[in-house]
C-alpha cells in the first residue's frame, strides 16, 4: 500500500463525511437562522423555541434521506474491502 492509496481512500473518506454531514448542517443553520429572526422581531427569547424546529426537521431529514445515506456508506465500505482483498 503506498501513501498514494492511503490518501485517495482518505479523501473518498472525507467527502462522503461532507456529503452525509451537509444536508444537516444547511437545515440546521437556515432553521436557526429563520427562529432567531423571528425571536428579534418578536422578542421572545426562549430555547425551546430554536431547539424542538430543528430536531423535528433533523429527524424528517434522517427519514427522508436515511436510504441514500446507507447506500453511500456501503459502497464506500465495499470499495475499502475490496481494496484490502486485492492487496
Amino acid at each position: 500500500m503506498s501513501a498514494g492509496d492511503v490518501q485517495e481512500i482518505l479523501r473518498n473518506a472525507i467527502m462522503i463525511m461532507l456529503q452525509l454531514a451537509a444536508p444537516f448542517l444547511i437545515v440546521s443553520i437556515i432553521i436557526g437562522l429563520v427562529i432567531s429572526i423571528f425571536q428579534a422581531a418578536t422578542q421572545i427569547h426562549e430555547q425551546t423555541i430554536t431547539f424542538v424546529p430543528k430536531v423535528v426537521a433533523i429527524v424528517l431529514l434522517l427519514l427522508i434521506l436515511g436510504p441514500w445515506m446507507i447506500s453511500k456508506l456501503s459502497d464506500l465500505f465495499d470499495a475499502l474491502f475490496s481494496f484490502m482483498i486485492n492487496l
